[in-house]
């Protein structure tokens, strides 16, 4: 059977009757990790909410104002998982998330039209898809595409938004002849009753369980943002589509924008001011670093023209890098002196280096580790060279 949701995509809010309610458990994941919630698997008669499949994730949405956090098809039912039960026969409101319903929609049937137009102009075919959070990827049979076949697809789906093309959704009988000349990747093993059909006029016939919009025109825009290397010689076609494209060009504008302020040049000059940026760092890193090499010379000679000369050597240097130790202790050369050198901010991470006789070092290195343990260890015998 097809869900409510898939007979009518735009419809935001119904009434229906509570089937069942049982316990269940759900498995989630985020930033502290993966953690099991207690709840109810609610089966309705008829749900607004789509159960993820086909590429699709699920609709995120409510029943009588409690939050339903996961929706999944079982057979010819969906599971709503809340955390509250409902009484099974009572009457209930179901409502959608509006905004991430149509960001679907939007996503998918532009996933149906890229396909379409890669599969009509170059015979690339897609093996799979994924819509993800912030942008969606169409997996390609093919090793590379060319920019030029990337811009040739993203014109052809961009006029065919603009001529307002129809997206029908029709249910055919599993022996229903046209069934068979219609794309897809096969039926789920539990799937039961009739195949849906998703169509755009004159551009596709594909068996899809997914939610679409009624027409092109509701796609807006769609961008290509480019290519990734896929798996097993697969190339992954990056795209967004409708308000995606818009929330992208906004945040792109602010980036744009701090970028003009900071640079001090219009749009137009931002690649050239950071190649010059670029450059005069790298100059000023590479003078800086011969400068270091000559200090940490300097250093070691006054060490060894020092008074206290002998016995241990210790010396601390909020600028520093591990060459600049090594070329203090390579300068000083002394069997008979212990040193300890280290280098970076006192309340941070930095760097330790223990050189002279073996034994000593053998003996305080493990030490110093255990003092210093979020300093990495770099304790040397007399051989510096």
């Amino acid at each position: 059977m097809a869900f409510r949701c898939q007979r009518d995509s735009y419809a935001r809010e119904f009434t229906t009757t509570v089937v069942s309610c049982r316990p269940a458990e759900l498995q989630t994941e985020g930033s502290n990790g993966k953690k099991v919630l207690s709840g109810f698997h609610v089966v309705l008669e008829d749900t607004l909410l789509f159960p993820e499949g086909g590429g699709q994730p699920d609709d995120h949405g409510t029943i009588n104002d409690i939050s339903v956090l996961r929706v999944t098809r079982r057979g010819e039912q969906a599971d709503h998982f809340t955390q509250t039960p409902l009484d099974p026969g009572s009457q209930v409101l179901v409502r959608v998330d509006w905004e991430r319903r149509f960001d679907h929609m939007q996503q998918h049937s532009g996933q149906h039209l890229i396909t379409a137009v890669a599969d009509h102009l170059f015979k690339l075919k897609t093996t799979s898809w994924e819509l993800g959070r912030f942008r969606s990827a169409i997996e390609l049979d093919t090793p590379s595409m060319t920019t030029e076949q990337v811009a040739a697809i993203e014109q052809s789906v961009n006029e065919k938004i603009r001529d307002r093309l129809p997206v029908n959704v029709r249910e055919l009988s599993l022996d229903h002849p046209e069934v068979e000349q219609v794309r897809g990747r096969g039926l789920p093993d539990d799937h039961a009753g009739p195949v849906r059909v998703v169509s755009i006029k004159g551009v596709d016939s594909n068996m899809c369980c997914g939610t679409h919009v009624s027409n092109l025109s509701d796609l807006q825009v769609i961008k290509i943002l480019g290519t990734e290397k896929g798996k097993k010689n697969k190339t992954n076609l990056i795209f967004l589509a409708g308000n995606r494209v818009l929330k992208w060009m906004e945040r792109s504008h602010g980036t744009e924008k701090a970028l003009t302020a900071l640079l001090k040049c219009g749009a137009e000059d931002h690649v050239e001011a950071v190649k010059k940026l670029q450059n005069s760092t790298k100059i000023l890193q590479k003078n800086n670093l011969n400068l270091l090499r000559d200090l940490a010379v300097h250093i070691a000679h006054s060490l060894r023209n020092s008074p206290d000369w002998g016995g241990v050597v210790v010396l601390h240097r909020k600028e520093g890098d591990s060459e600049f130790m090594n070329i203090i202790a390579n300068e000083i050369g002394s069997e008979e002196t212990l040193l300890f050198l280290t280098v970076g901010d006192e309340k941070g991470a930095g760097l330790f280096l223990l050189a002279g006789p073996p034994a000593s070092v053998e003996t305080l290195g493990p030490r110093t580790d255990r003092v210093l343990p979020c300093w990495p260890v770099w304790s040397r015998a007399p051989d510096l060279k």
